[in-house]
């Protein structure tokens, strides 16, 4: 799935393998319970909890509870880009709980608002160019006051304290190739954005992200050839100049390899 705002109510899709998407995503239960799984470890949300997590982390739905009838419960889910996430300027604590490999549960009375009826008013409006910018805000205030509850549930500390050991390092990373992925850039340039060793920054960033810096900023760049082969005319090596890739060759087999298909027969899908 394409990083963009999205939203939906409807009942869990069926999964048969995990995936990965690049935005923050969340899950409303408003009634029975979505069991993930999270890289191997099981997690379930129950009626009236919030799920956020970060869609890169590999996740697999694999039922709505025991007993429970296939597209019996009642959910509701959104997208948010992690570019637009980032830019929030969240504190790195609050930041880092999302990018862990395990979502942050939260009840949903911590919003302080009718959840169910702001999340079927973004289903409206993140289609509506007019009103995603209200939409945006109204998910970040959203998010930040989820945040906070998470933040003083577990007792951390805003004045000082960045969540897990290293995790601002692994920020900062993530920060660096959100916004530089268009560029020539190597792993060493990531590193040195987190002022770390080079073979030091792989192996933070893979323990805490759960994959490679190299399997991201792919990530990253395919993502963006995505969005441009859907919404501009660009030819297919402007794409890939434009996207990051160093050559066309490398641009096709990274797409290919990612999407199941060339990067043409994408384009002819989407528009």
């Amino acid at each position: 799935m394409e990083a963009a705002y999205w939203s939906h109510r409807g009942p869990a899709p069926v999964m048969l393998s995990s995936h990965r998407h690049d935005d923050l995503e969340i899950n409303l239960v408003l009634d029975g319970r979505l069991d993930y799984r999270f890289g191997g470890t099981d997690v379930s949300v129950h009626a009236g909890e919030v799920a956020l997590f970060w869609g890169w982390t590999p996740h697999q739905l694999i039922g709505e509870g025991p007993g429970a009838r296939a597209g019996s419960g009642d959910f509701l889910w959104a997208h948010i880009p992690l570019g637009d996430v980032l830019a929030w300027g969240l504190p790195d604590h609050d930041l880092g709980a999302m990018l862990l490999n395990r979502p942050v549960l939260v009840p949903a009375v911590a919003a302080g608002r009718d959840v169910e009826s702001m999340f079927v008013s973004w289903q409206r409006d993140f289609a509506d160019d007019g009103a995603e910018l209200i939409a945006g805000l109204e998910a970040q205030a959203f998010v930040r006051r989820l945040l906070r509850h998470h933040r003083d549930t577990i007792d951390l500390r805003p004045d000082g304290g960045h969540g897990p050991a290293g995790m601002d390092r692994v920020i900062d990373m993530v920060r660096f190739v959100v916004g530089r992925f268009r560029d020539p850039i190597e792993v060493a340039d990531v590193a040195e954005a987190a002022h770390l060793h080079p073979h030091h920054a792989m192996t933070v960033f893979r323990q805490d992200v759960g994959s490679t810096i190299v399997e991201y900023l792919t990530r990253c760049r395919v993502a963006e050839a995505q969005r441009l082969l859907a919404t501009t005319s660009m030819t297919t090596a402007e794409v890939a100049h434009a996207a990051g890739f160093g050559s066309q060759s490398s641009f096709y087999a990274h797409f290919t390899r990612a999407r199941g298909c060339a990067p043409g027969e994408y384009r002819a899908r989407v528009r």
